[in-house]
């Protein structure tokens, strides 16, 4: 005999846990500045007259890039577990995850959007279709604004048997 399930247990929870933290953790890294790097960037604002005079100058990658990339590969690594264990990542955080780039989509910082209803005239609301351009690669994605999601396969089933009930 199997094992009796226990009402409300969560199978995998520990790998929910992992891609949670996933997540919140490139989210922390895409969001942040640390006050390292703001007195950083006042000190460089005094020095900014040396800094741009200076032909032997090179171009080094800022700590934000660093934090950006350290994002990204946290949302690779998400993205790489949950296909691993097949387990589904809700859609709202899957819309905020570039999915070619894998950069973390932050409205007006890595990312800008428009809704754009491409009906006749614009005429029917429910075309509406929201376009999310990824600023680090330049890939759109585009999703239905305000739209209910269809119901999966078998949820779809059981309601139309019970109309069917309903109607004998």
């Amino acid at each position: 005999m199997g094992k009796v399930k226990q009402p409300g247990s969560v199978p995998n929870r520990h790998i929910y846990s992992r891609i949670s933290y996933l997540y919140q953790a490139a989210s922390y890294l895409a969001s942040t500045n640390t006050p390292l790097d703001q007195a950083e960037s006042q000190n460089s604002h005094d020095n900014v007259e040396h800094v741009q005079n200076d032909p032997n100058r090179q171009q080094s990658p800022t700590k934000d890039t660093h934090k950006q990339a350290m994002s990204r590969r946290l949302l690779n690594e998400m993205r790489a577990t949950s296909l691993k264990t097949q387990i589904r990542i809700s859609p709202a955080v899957k819309h905020t995850v570039c999915k070619y780039c894998d950069s973390l989509l932050i409205e007006g910082e890595t990312c800008n959007s428009i809704i754009e209803n491409k009906s006749k005239g614009g005429k029917k609301p429910w075309a509406d279709i929201m376009v999310i351009t990824c600023n680090t690669c330049g890939r759109l994605a585009r999703f239905p604004a305000q739209a209910s999601r269809q119901k999966r396969r078998p949820a779809r089933e059981q309601l139309q048997r019970v109309q069917a009930l309903k109607d004998s």
